[in-house]
């Protein structure tokens, strides 16, 4: 099956699906055992840490100096999704740390594309992350600025919330842009993500996959995450 930019999916050393990326959010994890939690990962394409600072979205997580541990002990690379208010001061300071991928929502960024080359410039991937009632049509002209594109499936703010299928339409708008254009980035999608909804989410173009519960809830993540894997490939449009 093709991925989202027609091209045939490959394997890479670690056995892990080129052009599919299932990323664990430690919103589920137990906080008090991270390093043991992230442990339980070693399998994953990233980690995905959520940082919200109870303004820009009703919930207060952790900062700088929680990621800066997380990022010395984490046995992947880090995906930082930043649900704050000014990003445009604050996001470059997450890729200092050595942060992989740092995302900041579109909706708080003053000047989102110099802040995304300000990230990069810092050798971290940058992401733009929108919420369910956002348009993404604003992004079309702007595909190559970014690395990846995060649309909400839930509002952000709290883990364990039910996936909101009616974001698929603009999913699907943006991967068949990305195709038309031959862009190279990521459609992430965050929220009530499972072996169930992952497959509506790869059949609507996305190939960079968050979920919470359904792996850090399982008895054995690994094969959690293998099967959400195997399910976004089988669906993977």
């Amino acid at each position: 099956m093709l991925d989202h930019n027609g091209r045939v999916p490959t394997t890479d050393q670690t056995g892990r699906e080129v052009g599919i990326r299932i990323n664990p959010s430690i919103l589920a994890a137990d906080f008090v055992n991270m390093q043991a939690e992230l442990a339980r990962i070693a399998t994953a394409d990233f980690v995905h840490v959520d940082v919200m600072d109870n303004h820009f979205v009703p919930n207060l997580t952790f900062g700088p100096q929680m990621v800066e541990r997380i990022q010395a002990t984490s046995p992947v690379p880090l995906d930082v999704h930043l649900m704050i208010s000014d990003p445009d001061r604050w996001a470059p300071g997450y890729a200092e740390l050595g942060a992989a991928s740092v995302t900041f929502h579109l909706e708080a960024a003053t000047e989102p594309v110099a802040l995304a080359r300000r990230l990069r410039s810092i050798g971290a991937r940058a992401g733009v992350a929108v919420k369910p009632a956002t348009p993404v049509d604003g992004l079309f002209d702007l595909l190559d600025d970014f690395d990846q594109i995060l649309v909400m499936t839930v509002e952000p703010g709290f883990g364990g919330q039910s996936f909101m299928p009616e974001t698929m339409p603009k999913l699907r708008r943006l991967a068949d842009e990305a195709r038309r254009r031959g862009s190279s980035v990521w459609l992430q999608v965050d929220g009530g993500i499972g072996e169930s909804t992952i497959a509506q989410a790869a059949e609507a173009g996305a190939d960079t996959f968050v979920a919470g519960s359904a792996v850090f809830g399982a008895a054995d993540p690994a094969n959690a995450i293998a099967g959400l894997r195997a399910a976004a490939r089988r669906h993977q449009a």
